[in-house]
């Protein structure tokens, strides 16, 4: 098996449970600030327009289509018009509560610190997300993942989004290392397989529900701790 030197990992959907931790946090917001009572009748109902409306932002952002603040100012937005309740019954400061909320979420995906207790004496870590700058420090700070991983690379800091190549240069350039000494790991076939593979880094395809890929990753796996097989 090739000796790689660092590996990348991906944050949300590939360590970070995302799923959890956001739908716990809306659970809390919903009974928080009562929003049946907003016209939002069940919470269901909530976190289908939520899924809906931040899946569409995200891929707008990704591609450049709004940026960091609008993201961020039209998110709850759009969520209460899609659940047929009131845009202007939106509580004060729901988004920073969401974001502080979520932030503090611990729930990490199986086998995530296995893998990383693992891999850690004998590879350098790193961390490439697309997710901005404050919430994902605070992420890993709270879930205690912050102790494995040397540099942390986000398109809000490098001005580029995976799979923009220009941010896997950033950090290749930031180690002072080649690509062919780092292996890639992540859930998403663009941002993260894409990405890796037009800067000719080998990457990890992470598919744990089996989703599959229209790109040809260097390998697939379905849980993290099958990482033990490659590296």
């Amino acid at each position: 098996m090739k000796k790689y030197q660092h590996v990348f990992f991906d944050l949300d959907h590939t360590l970070w449970d995302y799923d959890t931790n956001v739908k716990e946090s809306l659970s809390e917001i919903y009974m928080y600030y009562q929003l049946v009572d907003k016209g939002i009748h069940t919470i269901d109902l909530f976190l289908k327009a939520f899924y809906d409306i931040n899946f569409q932002l995200w891929a707008m952002y990704d591609q450049g289509k709004v940026t960091k603040d609008e993201l961020r100012e039209i998110r709850f937005k759009s969520i209460f018009e899609k659940a047929g309740a009131d845009a202007n019954g939106i509580p004060r400061d729901l988004e920073d509560d969401f974001m502080h909320r979520t932030s503090s979420k611990t729930h990490l995906l199986p086998y995530s610190k296995e893998i990383l207790e693992y891999l850690k004496p004998n590879y350098k870590l790193h961390i490439i997300t697309n997710g901005f700058n404050e919430s994902q420090s605070k992420k890993m700070e709270a879930s205690g993942l912050s102790p494995y991983f040397d540099l942390i690379v986000t398109s809000e800091t490098t001005g580029h989004k995976k799979p923009d190549p220009r941010i896997f240069k950033y950090a290749l350039d930031t180690l002072s290392v080649k690509n062919s000494d780092v292996m890639m790991i992540g859930d998403n076939p663009n941002s993260d397989i894409l990405g890796a593979i037009n800067s000719q880094i080998d990457n990890v395809y992470f598919d744990p529900h089996g989703k599959g890929i229209a790109h040809q990753p260097t390998h697939i796996i379905r849980h993290l701790k099958e990482l033990e097989s490659l590296l």
